[in-house]
């Protein structure tokens, strides 16, 4: 168990921008960041991140909190190994407190998973280094590959022996559950309840997380028997998820934000190649098909792509295969086919790192045009063939989201074609119409799902939802926006001016000296919050101000209750602001903030909510005159409820309300 000094030390070191910055491309705006979400799919831009409080919020899922909970939503972190990443991130030393073995037996199933993954990557390299197999073999064949010392450790490589059950037998030894070797694919079992190893007799690629966890391996065989598979790699688990991966992205997310593109190959040894090439922004999909985690993976931190692949008939196959939906998802993707026989790999290998740099400069080509002509090569001439290869060319500049694209696209095709735009554009306009109304059922129903469709670029109009609140499920299909009592939204408003303006001082007080969380908490003394995360968080503050203390807003921020947390980051979370064009002397033009009339937003709060406690306490006394017999208690019924039509009216008043009588 970590200390609590050790997690206070963490949060205090945590900067938001650096944390999400690593996963995020963000782009400064004003005092603030924005960038595409990490949490759903977006075009444009709805997530803000403010280093002034340390928070993110997404104004269009709803998503938000701070460095900690991003990390845990991100990447599916137990408490503990959020803090751990962070700790490691801005070296801060974990201390820790001795667990019991009932806390350890409680551990989390998940972390566990990671423990075991992270212990056979150890266990793989300690076989390749200090083995003498795995020096003999398979440190020899990674030499003869031509990989240096220093980028075989910079990648985890290993090697597992050619025994049975070695590594299996160590991980029994070491107290790891054999359920858990089997989920993540380390070891299979056989029909006795014995396990063997998944990985014997290769040498091993560790797969690795955003953050440099170990999730997976691949494994390629040193044996040439045609019978035995060329590479094994780990099956989909709890942590690994080989549609949500790409290989060498840990270590290539830098550089990818740096120099704005991303090189995308098909292999791992192609990846360690052009690293060793000094060529880091590159990944690797794996061998698989292109999926859209992987794509909404590269436009994290560059909209460019590059796919590079060998330039054989197969090589040529690939290329064109996966790509629209990089078109599809806006991003920019060009080619380089390598010459017939070479792929990135051997490319590096014969040429040197400036022969392959310069190879990649000159020989790019945007998808569209390469596509074109890739396809008008195969046509032969044949009028049927030429006409299937102009519509599939405008299919693809169909899916291209930006207009000012897709016109460039449709002129330099027509050229290239030798047909008019007018009969393109005709055919696009075709193709667009027949998707619209193909998909226009489906769009319906993914509209209400919050989990299948593109929130609004907008903000919610229940300004209030938390990001737990913000749908709740009405079918199998899909889930309803939820929407809260005027309540609710009263009690919420006060918790907004609590966290956003309790420390200011009521200057129209007194002298001035009081705050305004004491002023109006005070004023509300008779009224109890029903809606269950404001009450909290107002009675941590009436807690605090019998200390004449206010509480420090971050506190809600990493609160363990969810909602609790979800409401303050919603509160003090804002999409806008204010343009340093405005207020200034040059232009004369001012316009007036919040921060400005604090007295009205205070007094408002305090009188909307007791005016319906009034309300409450009316219509609790109708119900009674209802069942009452005339009488004393009817006269003191009678004139409680006149006192109270006349409070209700003066606080109307002050309002601006109509109080219907």
């Amino acid at each position: 168990m970590i200390k609590r000094e050790t997690i206070e030390k963490v949060l205090d070191a945590a900067r938001i921008e650096e944390v999400v910055g690593d996963f995020v491309d963000l782009k400064k705006r004003g005092t603030s960041f924005i960038g595409n979400c990490p949490f759903h799919n977006e075009k444009t831009p709805s997530f803000h991140v403010s280093v002034a409080k340390g928070i993110y919020k997404c104004f269009g899922c709803g998503a938000g909190g701070d460095a900690l909970k991003f990390v845990m939503e991100l990447e599916k972190y137990s408490y503990p190994e959020a803090i751990r990443y962070l700790a490691d991130k801005y070296s801060v030393p974990v201390e820790e407190i001795e667990r019991s073995p009932a806390q350890l037996a409680a551990q989390d199933r998940r972390e566990s998973l990671y423990v075991l993954s992270t212990w056979a990557g150890k266990y793989f390299k300690e076989q390749l280094w200090h083995t003498e197999s795995g020096q003999s073999v398979a440190l020899s064949y990674f030499k003869e590959r031509g990989y240096r010392e220093d980028i075989i450790k910079k990648f985890d490589l290993g090697y597992s022996s050619d025994q049975w059950s070695a590594l299996a037998d160590a991980a029994a030894e070491n107290g790891f559950h054999k359920d858990y070797l089997k989920e993540i694919g380390l070891a299979i079992e056989r029909d006795d309840g014995s396990l063997y190893d998944r990985f014997r007799g290769r040498v091993i690629f560790p797969i690795h997380n955003l953050t440099g966890r170990v999730i997976g391996f691949g494994g390629r065989t040193l044996k040439t028997e045609k019978t035995v598979p060329k590479y094994v790699n780990s099956p989909e688990s709890d942590i690994y998820h080989k549609s949500d991966v790409l290989y060498g992205l840990h270590f290539a997310k830098k550089t990818i934000k740096d120099n704005d593109v991303c090189y995308l190959v098909e292999g791992y040894a192609d990846v360690l190649s052009m690293h060793q090439a000094g060529v880091e922004n590159v990944v690797s999909s794996s061998g698989t098909s292109l999926t859209s985690g992987q794509i909404r993976l590269i436009s994290r931190f560059t909209n460019n792509v590059v796919i590079l692949y060998d330039g054989d008939a197969a090589g040529i196959k690939a290329s064109l295969r996966g790509t629209d939906m990089l078109l599809e998802e806006g991003l920019n993707v060009k080619v380089v086919l390598f010459p017939d026989g070479n792929d990135p790999d051997s490319y590096v290998q014969t040429y040197g790192s400036t022969g392959f740099k310069k190879y990649i400069a000159e020989h790019q080509e945007d998808f569209i045009f390469y596509k074109t002509n890739i396809l008008l090569k195969n046509t032969g001439g044949d009028p049927i063939k030429r006409a299937e290869v102009i519509r599939e060319v405008i299919e693809s500049i169909a899916l291209i989201p930006d207009e000012i694209k897709v016109s460039v696209f449709i002129q330099q095709c027509s050229h290239l074609l030798d047909i008019e735009e007018r009969v393109l554009l005709t055919e696009l306009n075709k193709i667009r119409i027949q998707k619209a109304k193909a998909q226009d059922k489906k769009i319906q129903q993914a509209s209400k799902s919050s989990n299948e469709s593109s929130p609004p670029d907008m903000p919610p109009a229940d300004f209030f939802l938390t990001d737990a609140e913000r749908t709740k499920e009405v079918s199998s299909e899909g889930v309803t926006p939820q929407t809260l009592t005027s309540d609710t939204l009263q009690e919420r408003e006060i918790v907004r001016i609590l966290l956003n303006y309790g420390e200011e001082l009521a200057e129209w007080e007194g002298d001035g000296d009081v705050p305004i969380a004491p002023l109006l908490l005070n004023a509300l003394d008779d009224v109890t919050f029903e809606d269950r995360p404001s009450a909290f968080i107002v009675n941590v503050f009436k807690q605090k101000a019998e200390h004449f203390e206010i509480p420090d807003v971050k506190y809600f921020f990493s609160h363990k209750d969810r909602e609790v947390q979800d409401l303050a980051i919603t509160c003090v979370a804002t999409p806008y602001e204010l343009s340093p064009n405005w207020n200034d002397d040059k232009r004369k033009i001012y316009v007036r903030q919040e921060r400005e009339h604090l007295r009205e937003l205070t007094i408002q709060g305090i009188y909307r909510i007791k005016k319906r406690k009034i309300e409450k306490e009316m219509i609790k006394i109708r119900e009674e005159l209802k069942i009452i017999d005339v009488g004393e208690n009817m006269e003191i019924l009678l004139a409680k409820y006149q006192k109270l039509k006349e409070a209700e009216k003066t606080l109307g008043e002050f309002l601006g309300n109509i109080v219907v009588k």
